[in-house]
């Protein structure tokens, strides 16, 4: 196949995919293509688009087409009038503290979070953006979350990896409404938490429940966003 028939190909691909395109799965449509071929393919294509406004992303282990951030302006005004659903802040607590200590069981999120996290957990897991990992292997064998594939989609990032440390965080926090945040957040919870990580503990398990029972919430306001 000549070489530049195969980047108009991939190209297609990507675009025509719902979800971020692996190399894999292009190799299994195009079976007479080597990987280091369709990479090179992919490698060529970004080059291509260097000047454009649209940029070959790599998410989640797949391929898509991103618009570059100069024209967030533009694009935000064409769609000002689209009703966008979102997370609720307990959602993205949430799935902050699954994301940051993975795999973690339901009680050790409430804990953490001090109030009653089962309806927000069984909320992210109809979203796909965490799911059961396993059990733990301590009293009662709760089970465990872990984030998902479309978790790294929803975000826009390729691996778990790329998520901020929670140092750099706090240094983003400490200006502005930021730092009111900041204060808000009991000393004690702090020192509780900088004393697990130096320990290397994790929190109570399934049948060491907090010192107060965790108050329960409403999460009538916790939506997805299906187009993002």
């Amino acid at each position: 196949m000549d070489k530049g028939q195969l980047v108009r190909i991939v190209e297609a691909l990507v675009f025509a995919s719902e979800t971020p395109l692996s190399v894999n799965q292009m190799h299994a449509i195009l079976k007479d293509v080597e990987p280091s071929e369709i990479e090179a393919a992919l490698t060529q294509l970004a080059a291509e688009l260097q000047e454009r406004a649209i940029y070959l992303k790599r998410v989640g282990g797949g391929y898509r087409f991103s618009t570059r951030a100069d024209y967030a302006d533009w694009i935000s005004e064409m769609f000002q009038e689209k009703a966008k659903s979102r997370m609720s802040r307990a959602a993205l607590e949430s799935l902050a503290i699954v994301a940051f200590k993975q795999p973690i069981s339901r009680v050790e999120v409430s804990a953490i979070r001090g109030v009653n996290s089962d309806g927000v957990m069984k909320k992210l897991l109809d979203f796909r953006l965490i799911t059961i990992s396993g059990r733990d292997s301590g009293p009662g064998r709760p089970l465990l979350f872990k984030t998902t594939q479309e978790f790294l989609n929803y975000f826009g990032i390729n691996d778990i990896s790329e998520l901020p440390r929670p140092k750099e965080i706090e240094e983003l926090l400490a200006e502005g409404e930021g730092a009111e945040i900041l204060k808000e957040i009991p000393n004690e919870a702090v020192a509780a938490e900088a004393a697990t990580a130096a320990d290397g503990e994790t929190p109570e398990d399934e049948n060491s429940p907090p010192a107060s029972e965790p108050a329960a919430e409403s999460e009538s306001d916790l939506s997805y966003d299906a187009d993002q």
